[in-house]
């Protein structure tokens, strides 16, 4: 397939500095606009569901921001990105840690075991209207991680402010990574090929 001669804008709506990073790794170069929501606010049974509902509502929640008329008007098309996580340990779905010790709890039960992360993208082709979400999930399984290890990581407190506690990219926590199941970049928040699938679609509407 020939790629698109179209130039266009990308709007990231989100905060993430993984993110920031993963779409900058693609070629991308774009700007950042960022949604607050109330999360608690949108409830679904299935993590898939509940990810791209969040996902929408925060693109939604930009484009209020936003002055509409400019883009409709523009010869380039703007696509705007917004994504959501969550983790699955058990069947039951995790956002980011409310306490310490809830994130003690939560790498605590992964020692050993197996998580998921089930991420979202969400594009917004500001120009035309299209807008379509979709999601991807992998699976990690970890050797046992030790309490003092975990210790350093609730310490350093990066795992306070991520879906479920759960990074897989942390220096301290590397080694404890048995198997990923999927790619490293839908762990971190954003899935490059759900990403390019996507925007492909938004600009050949």
């Amino acid at each position: 397939m020939e790629p698109s001669t179209t130039p266009f804008k990308i709007i990231l709506g989100s905060s993430s500095v993984a993110r920031r990073k993963i779409l900058a790794e693609m070629g991308y170069e774009f700007t950042v606009l960022t949604a607050d929501i109330d999360e608690k606010g949108i409830r679904k049974e299935k993590p898939e569901e509940l990810v791209v509902a969040l996902a929408e509502a925060k693109a939604e929640a930009i484009l209020q921001k936003l002055p509409i008329g400019d883009h409709n008007m523009e010869a380039d098309p703007t696509l705007l990105f917004t994504a959501d996580q969550v983790v699955v340990y058990e069947g039951v779905i995790r956002e980011k840690p409310s306490s310490k010790e809830e994130a003690w709890e939560f790498i605590k039960g992964y020692s050993g075991g197996q998580a998921a992360t089930v991420s979202s993208v969400f594009v917004t082709n500001l120009k035309t209207g299209f807008r379509k979400g979709e999601w991807d999930r992998v699976e990690i399984y970890f050797h046992e991680i030790p309490d003092e290890v975990i210790e350093k990581l609730i310490e350093e407190g990066t795992v306070l402010y991520v879906a479920g506690g759960l990074i897989i990219e942390h220096p301290l926590i590397v080694p404890y990574v048995k198997q990923v199941v999927g790619t490293t970049d839908s762990v971190m928040g954003l899935p490059k090929s759900v990403t390019e699938k996507l925007l492909k679609e938004a600009l050949q509407q």
